[in-house]
Order: structure tokens, then C-alpha cells, then sequence
């Protein structure tokens, strides 16, 4: 009988280990994969309290049913009471989940916009870098050059 070794689970798969900020960083392809994840997540959640109320309404039918058997005039009062009471919880559940994907789509479309400004600004740094390097340079070699005015000591 042989023990399983975390560390060897998986390594044949990866190729080399990763290392440095690398092995820490997420790949692009995942957070995509994180996006759709949590899409199916949503859904799922989604679909879940909708069945939850579908069945909560079959079970309010079901009880109007045998309940509309009996003449007791109380009774019926008191089920139309709670069917308008359900139907009103039944909206506002509805209209809930309608802005919470509102807020969700704003998250992720707020989100993307960060991500693309961030990465504008890390573009724009590295090109300022590199020109300033470059004029670095340029005056290193202007000031090295033989016959270059030389400044007077002070």
C-alpha cells in the first residue's frame, strides 16, 4: 500500500513549476474562467429561488383547491388574504432579483472598465520609461562626445 504525496499530485500535468510572482499571478484564461463560473453560479442561484417560489405557489393552489371545497366564507377571506399577501412577496422577490443582476452586470462592466484603465496607465508608464531611458542616453553620449562644450567649474 503506497501513500499519496500531495506535492507530486498533478505536478506530471503543470510541466514546470512555476516561480516568483508567476507561480502567483492568475493567467488571463482563468479569470475569464472565474467569470463564467460565477455566471453559472448566478444562474443557478437564480434558478433555485425561482423554483423555491414555483413551488410555493403550486402549494398556495393547491390549498385555494381544498379550500374552495368548504362555503366557509371566513376561510375564503382569509386565502385571499394570503394569496395577496404572497403575490405582493412574490414581486418584490421578483424585483430584487431583477436589481441585484443590475448590480451585478454594473460590478462587471465597472470592473472591465478598471481593469482596461490600469491597463492604459501601465502601458503609458512603460513607454515613459523607455523614453526617458532613451533621452538619458542620448544626453550621456551628447555629453561624452569629444569637442562637447564643457561646463566651467564653479
Amino acid at each position: 500500500m503506497s501513500a499519496i504525496r500531495p506535492e507530486r499530485l498533478g505536478s506530471e500535468q503543470n510541466g514546470p513549476e512555476k516561480t516568483g510572482p508567476e507561480k502567483y499571478a492568475p493567467d488571463r484564461g482563468t479569470t475569464e474562467k472565474l467569470g463564467e463560473v460565477d455566471q453559472a453560479a448566478a444562474s443557478a442561484f437564480e434558478g433555485e429561488i425561482r423554483e423555491f417560489v414555483r413551488r410555493d405557489v403550486a402549494f398556495v393552489r393547491r390549498q385555494r383547491g381544498e379550500a374552495d371545497t368548504g362555503v366557509d366564507p371566513a376561510a375564503d377571506s382569509l386565502n385571499t388574504l394570503v394569496r395577496r399577501i404572497a403575490g405582493a412577496s412574490m414581486e418584490e422577490i421578483e424585483r430584487v432579483i431583477l436589481e441585484l443582476q443590475g448590480v451585478r452586470d454594473t460590478l462587471r462592466s465597472e470592473g472591465e472598465r478598471v481593469s482596461r484603465e490600469i491597463s492604459g496607465y501601465a502601458n503609458l508608464s512603460h513607454a515613459s520609461i523607455t523614453a526617458m531611458k532613451v533621452i538619458g542616453d542620448n544626453l550621456k553620449q551628447w555629453k561624452d562626445r569629444p569637442g562637447a562644450p564643457r561646463r566651467p567649474a564653479s
